[in-house]
């Protein structure tokens, strides 16, 4: 990704020499991708056989939890310096894994019935310790649909985030730690944000509450099992899972503005295979109901859509220039209007 330009210059301010982004992008446009789907299917109709579930899903996301708590129990005795390595490389990277398995069961695209991804969903959520697997659904729907909506879409930094990262900071050094710490703690803000911006999507049916249920039932007979300890492995992988973590490199690389204005990047790397291929960001967009399994054949069948396209070449390089790059800060995202009223 190169240097943002264009509307970047309009919207800068002047902190320690350097340009940074005070004020969001702003568009008159609708959000990009509906258009290039009804395009792409027009002219690659073949696509729609891609189409469906992915029947493999269900036993990679059982082998994952199987392996947080095999985890879990084995680093019951180690010392805090190896426990640490333990959460960070194999926790984090795993539940940073299940975070994209119930993105996917979100999306209906791990069994052929809405309430068989719901319960495969609840089972990912396991490791992750806190429920909120049928929670994310209504919100991450909106993100697709009103992508970019002001006081809609949930995954824009609010306000507040921008004037606590951005707009007081004192000068470049402080406006890169500050975007380092709010990076360490990135996962509060994801979780947070949703019930503040949008608190009518939060979910108050039985499956919410079957959430909850199984969740701390699973949490309780771990800690039953083997104390107590073992949950903290699982709350520590979530918070790693969602700092500064290569994985976690996605959150900024998805829909930062980077290059000019443009609002969706893909990354094609290979930390795609321990994240189900949510690098291919852009194809997910355009076309939500294909599994990650089949996201790869939409650039192979339709090439001139994706190639010519912005890209993201390494999460972990993202996570770098976003902290360092005084030009990338919370308000470097496109905001729309809601055009329903």
């Amino acid at each position: 990704m190169g240097r943002s330009a264009g509307k970047a210059a309009e919207v800068a301010g002047e902190v320690a020499g350097a340009k940074i982004g005070k004020g969001f992008f702003r568009s008159q446009t609708d959000e990009p991708h509906a258009i290039r789907r009804m395009e792409i299917l027009k002219k690659h109709p073949e696509i729609k056989t891609l189409m469906g579930y992915e029947w493999k899903t269900k036993y990679i996301v059982a082998a994952t939890v199987a392996l947080q708590v095999f985890m879990a129990w084995l680093t019951l005795e180690w010392r805090w310096p190896a426990y640490l390595a333990a959460l960070y490389v194999v926790g984090g990277t795993a539940n940073h894994s299940l975070f994209l398995a119930i993105h996917e069961l979100a999306h209906n695209l791990g069994s052929k019935t809405m309430n068989g991804n719901k319960l495969i969903g609840m089972f990912a959520n396991f490791p992750i310790g806190w429920p909120y697997s049928v929670n994310f659904k209504p919100f991450h729907m909106e993100h697709h649909r009103y992508q970019g909506v002001d006081g809609v879409d949930c995954d824009i930094p609010t306000r507040l985030e921008g004037w606590l990262v951005t707009t007081t900071a004192t000068g470049y050094w402080d406006h890169a730690a500050r975007k380092a710490i709010f990076m360490f703690f990135q996962i509060f803000a994801y979780a947070l944000r949703p019930v503040m911006v949008k608190p009518d999507l939060v979910t108050n049916d039985r499956w919410m509450l079957l959430n909850y249920a199984v969740q701390f039932s699973f949490d309780g007979l771990m800690a039953y099992w083997l104390g107590p300890r073992v949950v903290l492995y699982f709350l520590l992988s979530t918070f790693f899972a969602g700092s500064i973590h290569p994985t976690a490199g996605h959150f900024i690389a998805e829909h930062y503005v980077f290059e000019g204005e443009t609002e969706t990047y893909s990354y094609y790397g290979p930390l795609n295979r321990l994240a189900y291929n949510v690098g291919y960001h852009n194809e997910h967009h355009d076309l939500p109901n294909i599994p990650w399994s089949n996201l790869p054949k939409v650039r192979e069948i339709a090439p001139e859509y994706y190639n010519n396209l912005p890209q993201c070449v390494s999460w972990t390089g993202v996570i770098w220039r976003y902290i360092f790059d005084d030009s990338i800060s919370p308000f470097s995202r496109v905001k729309r209007q809601d055009k329903r009223a």
